[in-house]
């Protein structure tokens, strides 16, 4: 867990426009600074970052964030390695809460296990060029020296101790954690790799955290990973993310794989936008780190049974990350093919038009459940209902969700209401209007604007005050960051304390709406106390037209005595101003 004081410290040093610049070259637009979006494709800047409040938004797509967030969607990451990563920028040392840690590992291990792969790694490489049976094998692929050198290929020679000549201690703890070596029962130990083409698996930043082997000829198991390890979690990276990333912004497309090879084979035939799960069914994770930084996956899987599970296994898990601006299909090769070898067989241009022609995802579901159910009775109508619930209420997406029940309710001959019914769906229903007077949205609203530009006012706040309008619970929660830390009132400091609380999409909205609107900052003082007294004013009102509505209904004696003296007190105030 990383201090809050850490983030608050972070954000101080690292000025977003020199980061944001360092990727996507920025343009002075007024008091702002413009791009065109790296997260979606388009011809006009409308993509901006603010110098004063330290945060990007696009207009075109509603990506928005601060350092920290930009460094999470460009570079496909988690908010801790991004952490890491601005603070290595920084020069500054991460520190750990006590009694946790990153990945419950021992202080300095991840840095000696990088440096560990790294030496491995330009081992393997060096004998990669030093074994004419490797190389042979590479050309038979139809693997160049380019494509080779970029995905850093290498090869693990056949024996048992290899490594030993690398490394001066082979017995140190290093190279079990990191997985190079196996231990037996007897404490003897041997390569985990011998005789196989190697692919370094590597995270973001460029580092080598795992490695993927292929056996030379014939061999079980055809492919062999390293193990779970400090450095390496399966169901978080992809193969192939890092040398893919400037593909995947020009195609605002990825293409997902079951294999490295798939992906080698792809990038060597001028796919490049392509990556691969790592000996585990595609997850969540998966799917959420990819639609960070494209509008389109596309899997595309061997034509074969094993494929078709792999298919819908990786549907199941994308659903609970789909949103309605997304898209995922599915690519299915003829049974005797996979993405490496159709594209070796049939070229570029034929897999071009397979991708996109995708089917998507709404017509893979449907198909897959109807081969399932027998629709010409009605318990195979009821089974296509019951199958396809679960997978309803994983969809976060209502126009999608809307047009699945549509599509099933013409399968099954239940009406669309039934369906929503007994699939426990909520159907949608606008919002009641707003009750509280028509100043009082304008006032709060206004307050937000003042608190976000000057967030050091939120402490002020008379949050009892606050009327029932849409932007009570984000004026609520910035008083409460505020009142708890003053020292850290800056956006970029709120929006990291925001991340993932119901009140952020609102804060998020109001602080884009700020960008090309003029503010006085001599000013927002009085416009903060100015705004007070209004509502403080409203207040009043409200309150008093509610007793004299009382009042007029069951008579003064109807009042209870605290409401009697506030009455009798708002008539004298009433008549003195008169």
């Amino acid at each position: 867990m990383i201090p809050e004081s850490f983030i608050q410290d972070l954000l101080a040093r690292v000025d977003i426009v020199d980061l944001v610049d360092s990727y996507v070259p920025l343009k002075k637009a007024g008091a702002n600074y413009a791009a065109c979006c790296p997260f979606h494709n388009e011809k006009s800047p409308s993509f901006t970052v603010s110098p004063t409040k330290q945060f990007y938004h696009c207009f075109g797509c509603g990506a928005h964030g601060t350092a920290i967030g930009f460094v999470m969607e460009y570079q496909g990451m988690g908010f801790v390695d991004a952490v890491k990563d601005l603070a290595s920028r920084a020069g500054m040392t991460v520190p750990e809460s006590e009694g946790r840690s990153f990945h419950d590992e021992k202080p300095g291990q991840t840095r000696t296990l990088i440096e560990v792969m790294a030496r491995a790694a330009a081992y393997y490489k060096a004998q990669l060029k030093a074994s004419p049976r490797a190389i042979e094998y590479c050309k038979k692929r139809g693997l160049s020296g380019e494509v080779a050198a970029r995905f850093g290929i290498g090869y693990a020679p056949d024996g048992w101790q290899n490594l030993e000549a690398v490394f001066a201690d082979y017995n140190a703890d290093e190279l079990k954690v990191a997985g190079l070596v196996i231990e037996n029962e007897a404490g003897r130990r041997y390569d985990r790799f011998r005789d196989r083409l190697m692919i370094p698996i590597v995270n973001p930043k460029g580092e080598i955290i795992a490695f993927g082997g292929r056996i030379i000829d014939q061999g079980e198991p055809k492919y062999l990973n390293s193990p779970e390890t400090p450095l390496f979690e399966k169901g978080r990276e992809l193969f192939g993310l890092p040398q893919a990333r400037q593909p995947l912004r020009e195609t605002n497309t990825a293409i997902v794989t079951e294999g490295y090879m798939d992906v080698i084979a792809l990038a060597q035939n001028g796919v490049g936008n392509a990556v691969a799960t790592l000996g585990t069914a595609t997850t969540p994770t998966h799917v959420q780190k990819l639609l960070r930084q494209v509008d389109r996956i596309v899997f595309s899987f061997d034509g074969d049974n094993a494929g078709r599970k792999a298919a819908w296994r990786a549907l199941e898990n994308a659903l609970e990350a789909l949103a309605d601006n997304k898209q995922i299909g599915f690519v299915f090769l003829p049974a005797e093919h996979d993405p490496d070898s159709f594209i070796r067989e049939f070229g570029k241009p034929e897999f071009d038009r397979l991708v996109t022609q995708a089917m998507p995802l709404s017509d893979f579901l449907l198909r897959e459940l109807a081969q399932r159910c027998d629709l010409t009775s009605s318990e195979g109508k009821a089974r296509l209902i019951y199958e396809a619930k679960p997978l309803l209420l994983k969809l976060p997406t209502p126009l999608l969700r809307l047009q699945l029940v549509k599509r099933l309710a013409e399968a099954s001959g239940f009406a669309q209401p039934e369906v929503e019914r007994l699939c426990e769906l909520k159907s949608y229903t606008p919002a009641p209007p707003a009750r509280a007077r028509r100043t009082a949205p304008s006032l709060t609203r206004n307050l937000l604007r003042i608190v976000l530009h000057k967030p050091q006012l939120a402490g002020q706040l008379p949050v009892d005050l606050l009327p029932d309008t849409p932007e009570r619970a984000a004026l609520t929660r910035l008083h409460q960051l505020v009142s708890a830390s003053p020292e850290a009132a800056s956006y970029a400091v709120l929006r990291e304390q925001l991340r993932g609380l119901p009140e952020e999409s609102v804060i998020e909205h109001a602080a884009s709406e700020l960008l090309g609107l003029p503010f006085d900052e001599e000013g927002a003082d009085t416009e903060f106390r100015d705004t007070l007294d209004k509502l403080q004013e409203g207040g009043e009102k409200r309150a008093f037209d509610e007793l004299q509505r009382k009042a007029q209904q069951f008579g003064v004696a109807g009042l209870s005595a605290a409401e009697k003296q506030a009455y009798i007190q708002f008539l004298t105030t009433k008549a003195n101003r008169s």
